[in-house]
């Protein structure tokens, strides 16, 4: 197979988005949050756990705990009875109440505002921060999960499950104003469609797009 030319990429990259957002005109970040601080805390805790239980938990956890203030002052074993139930609870808990001692004390309790500030964070990886920097703070920024991954894998622009490569690889062929919406279509598409191991591609939109639905490989 050729290599595809950046100008092809782009072009088909246009299309895929246009077909998804007409599928998706609703699709939009998941997780339930009333601030920036609780969709980092909420983000955080979607690590191998599913946004439908992220907001199971967070619904009483914000209730008694709204903001980074009230974090700090409890313990690590409080933290972890609370998010018990997403998974890896040590870990996030250790993140979570790292990251809040960090916003208090470093940034007077309001989140940072830059990528460079925000990945400084305990806890806090690109794509934890594009979450907020794009849903929040409105500024472009591709959050790479593992929907993006395998499915901008499938599509055959990019062939790596390094999440900063694919990052850089996308920001080069997707428009920037799609760029905070673009893993919400692909994630609601993955969920909906192009599912992990029996992707329905007799039912994809996008299929006349993609090479893997075409057998290319």
């Amino acid at each position: 197979m050729p290599v595809e030319s950046l100008q092809n990429k782009r072009g088909r990259m246009t299309s895929i988005v246009d077909r998804l957002k007409k599928e998706y005109p609703d699709s939009k970040c998941s997780l339930n949050y009333k601030s920036p601080f609780q969709l980092l805390v909420s983000t955080i805790l979607s690590a191998q756990c599913t946004d439908k239980r992220v907001n199971q938990v967070t619904m009483g956890l914000f209730k008694k705990y709204p903001n980074a203030p009230r974090f700090i002052n409890l313990s690590l074993e409080e933290i972890e009875q609370e998010i018990y139930s997403t998974g890896f609870y040590k870990n996030k808990a250790k993140s979570i109440k790292g990251m809040a001692a960090a916003v208090v004390n470093e940034y007077g309790g309001e989140l940072p505002q830059t990528l460079n500030e925000m990945v400084k964070l305990p806890g806090v990886g690109r794509k934890t921060a594009n979450v907020v920097l794009g849903n929040i703070n409105g500024i472009p920024s591709l959050v790479v999960d593992t929907h993006v991954t395998r499915i901008t894998n499938l599509l055959k622009f990019v062939n790596t499950n390094n999440a900063v490569k694919i990052e850089k690889n996308l920001e080069k062929i997707t428009n920037k104003e799609d760029w905070t919406l673009f893993a919400h279509l692909l994630i609601d598409h993955g969920r909906a469609v192009c599912i992990a191991n029996r992707p329905q591609c007799h039912k994809c939109v996008i299929a006349e797009f993609c090479p893997s639905a075409k057998g290319v490989n």
